[in-house]
């Protein structure tokens, strides 16, 4: 199967890069920074380029196009000229939509979990309302709706939280608390938001298990089976980590200027279950993810 990856050197496409190549025939793009990009079939490419994305779409002839690449941080994009934000986390989606149409591939699209309403303190279905509370989760949930307009064979994964060690030169929340409480430096958790947050090498092997399915069509919540509030996060890393418990901060969002409310985006996994996906507990995943970022900040002391 040849795969086309966007967004090769991101923080999850890194992990695609390594989960795939060993069993698919991948071509991996990226555009700033390669990240690990460099280790495998690979191509620089400005995405917002549609004209040289099409070439190398056409070339290449993928079988499935996984479509990770975005403007994905929320502050980040609040901060962005909103057109700018549109075009490559919309259309951009629209056009490799249309590209997988038209060569008959099978689109898999990393959306968000910060598309539904963040106030219903339940685990959240796919059917569960959806509420974007923020630039980026809006444009998100538009690119999953020209999807739907232009294919049938797509997968749209509604992603959640994802914790772990960032590859190369990615980092994460997750990953700076780490690194933060190891120095012995106080962390911000909030206590009144609740996620289901998902371990980034579980999310890669997930997505290659989902890829050997024949499915399409399908709106998946793309999460861990568990859900936790920051704060208890928190509490799990300084477990992992033997770190001291009272340098958890446990704060209200409402304390954090410029911080979008969302209270409680856990979801439901049932029908990513239903497919014959087989999670590992939080706790497994955290305790190595933690080992694993505690030895790469040894080695750079």
């Amino acid at each position: 199967m040849k795969i086309l990856i966007t967004g090769g050197s991101g923080l999850l496409g890194q992990y695609l890069n390594t989960a795939f190549s060993s069993e698919f025939d991948i071509l991996t793009l990226w555009h700033n920074s390669p990240g690990n990009c460099n280790q495998f079939n690979s191509l620089r490419v400005d995405l917002n380029d549609f004209s040289v994305l099409e070439e190398i779409i056409k070339q290449f002839s993928p079988d499935c196009i996984v479509h990770t690449a975005a403007i994905a941080n929320p502050l980040k994009a609040l901060a962005m000229d909103p057109a700018q934000v549109f075009r490559t986390n919309v259309a951009l989606t629209e056009f490799i939509a249309r590209q997988a149409e038209q060569r008959k591939a099978k689109l898999i699209y990393t959306s968000t979990d910060m598309v539904y309403a963040g106030y219903r303190g339940t685990c959240l279905t796919e059917e569960a309302k959806l509420v974007p509370m923020s630039l980026y989760a809006e444009t998100k949930l538009l690119g999953e709706i020209k999807i739907k307009q232009v294919t049938e064979n797509y997968v749209i994964l509604r992603t959640a939280l994802l914790i772990g060690q960032g590859l190369t030169h990615t980092t994460n929340s997750f990953q700076e608390m780490v690194k933060s409480l190891s120095q012995g430096e106080k962390v911000d958790v909030f206590v009144d938001q609740t996620r289901s947050p998902l371990v980034l090498s579980e999310a890669a092997r997930i997505i290659r298990e989902i890829l050997r399915l024949e499915i399409a069509g399908a709106t998946l919540n793309f999460a861990g089976a568990q859900k936790i509030t920051r704060a208890e996060l928190g509490e799990l890393v300084c477990k992992a980590g033997g770190f001291p418990y009272d340098l958890l901060n446990k704060i209200s969002m409402k304390d954090k200027p410029g911080t979008t409310i969302i209270e409680d985006i856990s979801l439901d996994v049932s029908r990513l279950q239903s497919l014959g996906i087989i999670f590992e507990s939080l706790e497994e995943g955290v305790f190595r993810e933690v080992k694993n970022i505690s030895t790469m900040l040894q080695k750079e002391k």
